[in-house]
């Protein structure tokens, strides 16, 4: 089989700007065809970390969303609370965050639902009975939306390789103890330094493997512990803490399973946004020079082909001078960019994966719109 991916590029004309071209980009690749009539809509979305400006403008969100709304959809922005501890750990942060950075009802008219709640502790499990997963633990306001509709900021990754649809529907719909699966074969552990004695960890533990000790800071009993993640999810002090050991391989594999988890039985459709193509994560503080200039927006029902056609199209633009890719070492001709960016992390073992499960193909047919 071959998927059709649409795309267009970044250049515009007096009436014809990108929001126009964003338009014709989803209608062409299908977004008319999902009934979405008295559906509700998770448009699945990074809301960019404080300090980081490579996220996806809430323009493109606020057409998107109105386009929905027209064919009598009830689209809502969303997000699972982050695993680390930062500014979108909690709902209530992460609701603020989206916030400042423009996902308001004002600038794309529509709310925004934390999918797993207000510790990332609300989520369903999802049975997939896969390599490494059998039941996915999805947010719980995903799992039960009618429609997802992946809207993705195309860039690096340093765990990953690159992030796209498969990052942000595989690690983005896990809750906090789904994407403790993904990325520890470990159990957490505690920094005591940190413990200021609430309790809380303790409270939440199903297996009461936390106690004081004579200092009255947490530690855990490993031989009670089951790795479960509660703690990480209730602490609000970063005492908690995953340990990230999951070699990069195993981990694009579980992605692409809970991809195939958050996807079952829906109707789905996914965007990628090949702008500010930063050299690592939109969860940093920060976001380094991108490595390409903007190279434009495609879309597809197929999330393995967009990503596929996307990471190609990156790889045929040139890169820019005094960005992260001169630090390395000379790209040579026809060297994949982001491995030279992250050579020890390998994209295709996450692509290929989630092509052997059944998520779609990479095979693919690029369509250009103008």
């Amino acid at each position: 089989m071959v998927s059709k991916v649409f795309f267009t590029n970044m250049r515009t004309q007096p009436g014809n700007n990108l929001l126009d071209k964003l338009d014709r980009v989803i209608e062409k690749a299908g977004i008319g065809n999902v009934d979405l009539k008295d559906k509700i809509v998770a448009l699945k979305i990074h809301f960019g970390e404080p300090g980081n400006l490579a996220y996806i403008r809430p323009n493109y969100v606020a057409l998107i969303v109105n386009r929905i709304k027209e064919r009598g959809g009830k689209p809502f922005l969303t997000d699972c609370n982050t695993l680390y501890y930062g500014r979108r750990s909690n709902a209530i942060d992460h609701l603020e965050t989206a916030m400042e950075n423009g996902f308001n009802r004002i600038a794309v008219n529509c709310d925004v639902i934390i999918a797993d709640g207000l510790t990332g502790t609300d989520a369903k499990e999802i049975e997939i009975n896969q390599k490494h997963v059998e039941l996915a633990k999805i947010g719980t306001v995903i799992a039960d939306s009618d429609v997802i509709i992946s809207i993705n900021h195309f860039k690096g990754h340093e765990q990953t390789g690159f992030g796209g649809a498969l990052k942000n529907l595989g690690m983005g719909c896990g809750s906090r103890k789904g994407k403790l699966e993904m990325h520890s074969a470990s159990k957490p552990k505690m920094n005591q330094e940190k413990c200021v004695s609430c309790g809380i960890c303790i409270k939440n533990c199903p297996e009461k493997a936390i106690t004081y000790n004579e200092k009255r800071q947490a530690q855990i009993d490993y031989d009670k512990c089951i790795g479960c993640g509660q703690c990480v999810a209730s602490c609000h002090y970063g005492a908690a803490r995953a340990v990230y050991d999951q070699a990069a391989d195993i981990l694009n594999e579980k992605i692409a399973e809970y991809t195939l988890a958050v996807l079952k039985g829906k109707q789905h459709f996914h965007i990628n946004f090949m702008m500010n193509i930063s050299p690592d994560c939109d969860c940093w503080d920060v976001n380094d020079q991108a490595i390409v200039p903007d190279v434009g927006i495609a879309a597809s029902t197929d999330p393995i082909a967009l990503d596929r056609a996307c990471v190609d199209l990156v790889n045929a633009a040139p890169e820019i001078e005094g960005s992260v890719i001169g630090d390395k070492r000379k790209l040579k001709e026809g060297e994949d960019k982001f491995v030279h960016v992250h050579p020890d992390v390998h994209w295709k073992d996450g692509l290929n994966h989630a092509e052997e499960i059944g998520v779609g193909t990479q095979e693919y047919q690029l369509i250009t719109v103008k």
